[in-house]
């Protein structure tokens, strides 16, 4: 990660599609396991996510995090940040 993906307002993050929504939603449900790399992918029920750009975005934006540290390329489960909480309490606003 890049190291400043908690330091942005969630004004500065770019709108979230319904895909990245989703994803927010089965981490929280304990449904994800994320890799340990600088380029984190996502695995939801064991499988690998079809979209992992949006998976990507998701870890550099601060949102989703290894709940542990892991071997690089080991598969640990993943877990909300509070901003990723954040993301999912807030009502969907359309984009301006």
């Amino acid at each position: 990660m890049s190291g400043d993906e908690n330091t942005g307002s969630p004004e500065a993050r770019p709108e979230l599609n319904h895909r990245m929504r989703a994803m927010l939603r089965a981490v929280a449900a304990g449904r994800g396991l994320v890799s340990c790399s600088s380029e984190p992918d996502l695995f939801i029920d064991g499988l690998s996510c079809g979209d992992q750009f949006s998976a990507h975005a998701l870890a550099h934006q601060g949102l989703v995090r290894p709940s542990r540290p892991g071997r690089p390329g080991e598969l640990v489960p993943a877990i909300l940040t509070t901003a990723g909480q954040a993301v999912l309490t807030e009502k969907h606003r359309p984009a301006a």
